[in-house]
């Protein structure tokens, strides 16, 4: 067998445009032959696959898996919405939230996980990309668990059972009774995907984020402040960040329900009637492509380019 050298690597990386592994495991199966390697990467979908994958994915679909206790949702992304309707995405998606269950949320590891027909979750993205004729990435996963009580699901904009566009897991600590966890979770997990809190108190909010919320504030009330003590100064900023603390905590959010009752007092409520506390431990909110900038188009443009003008 010849031997494989990094040079020879990096070749058939810059005529296939396939990843170093698959090439390397091309250039053993060819006996370093580049030329069959470029063959034996095409007849396996894998240099058509790396073409592909430069480019933008922002669509696609969230998917949720619950068993027992413990919960996942996972983010998977396409390149058109058209992709989500299809089949084979659809089960990549659903394979992929069952695997977290054991993963959490390490991309690699889940990667790395064993696909149920086969393989590795990464190799079947691949396949899917060389086959559906999209690009497609394996975004974010996470995972909850409790000791005792239950984790709850919903989707929003369902596709398919446990697929959407918004994933809500809720992590409900209790020795209450499973039904009464079930109803209170699912509406907790309503009101998540309506209200998109920043977190679950408002001591947990990112100091970024408030940071930039008491700039604005400072901003806001620059006239009023001018020539005030910096103690009267600070109470004048406090009210506005206080304000946004309290509507961006899941906790202390009026309940999208009856638009007035607190969260908190919701629980509470809850765990009066179960006769058993119930601690609302965690919980996860994935949207499909929030944080990705979405490339602009421009059709007149793209028929430009494409004829040569």
């Amino acid at each position: 067998m010849a031997e494989v050298t990094a040079a020879t690597v990096k070749e058939l990386r810059d005529r296939s445009g396939a990843g170093m592994m698959d090439c390397k495991k091309a250039l053993g199966e060819t006996n370093g032959d580049i030329e069959a390697a470029v063959d034996w990467l095409r007849t396996k979908g894998l240099a058509a696959a790396a073409k592909k994958a430069g480019r933008q994915a922002a669509e696609g679909l969230v998917g949720v898996a619950v068993k027992g206790n413990k919960g996942a949702v996972v983010e998977v992304n396409s390149e058109t919405d058209f992709v989500a309707k299809n089949d084979q995405f659809q089960g990549f998606v659903k394979a992929a939230a069952e695997l977290a269950l054991e993963t959490g949320g390490d991309i690699d590891a889940l990667a790395k996980a064993q696909h149920p027909e086969g393989g590795t979750i990464g190799d079947k993205l691949t396949s899917n990309i060389a086959t559906i004729g999209e690009n497609q990435a394996l975004r974010r996963a996470k995972s909850v668990e409790v000791a005792e009580g239950a984790v709850v699901s919903y989707v929003h904009n369902a596709a398919a059972p446990g697929l959407g566009k918004i994933g809500v897991l809720v992590a409900l600590e209790s020795a209450a009774p499973a039904d009464r966890l079930e109803a209170l979770g699912k509406q907790l997990a309503m009101h998540i995907a309506a209200a998109n809190p920043l977190a679950l108190s408002g001591e947990d909010i990112d100091p970024a984020v408030i940071e930039r919320e008491a700039a604005i504030a400072r901003e806001k009330a620059a006239d009023k402040i001018v020539g005030k003590p910096p103690e009267v100064a600070e109470k004048i900023i406090k009210g506005p960040v206080d304000k946004f603390r309290k509507e961006n905590a899941l906790l202390t959010q009026a309940f999208v329900i009856d638009g007035k009752t607190p969260v908190q007092d919701v629980i509470a409520a809850a765990s009066k009637e179960a006769g058993s506390p119930i601690a609302l431990k965690e919980f996860v909110r994935f949207q499909l492509g929030e944080g990705i900038e979405k490339a602009q188009s421009d059709f007149a443009a793209e028929v430009a380019a494409a004829a040569g003008v």
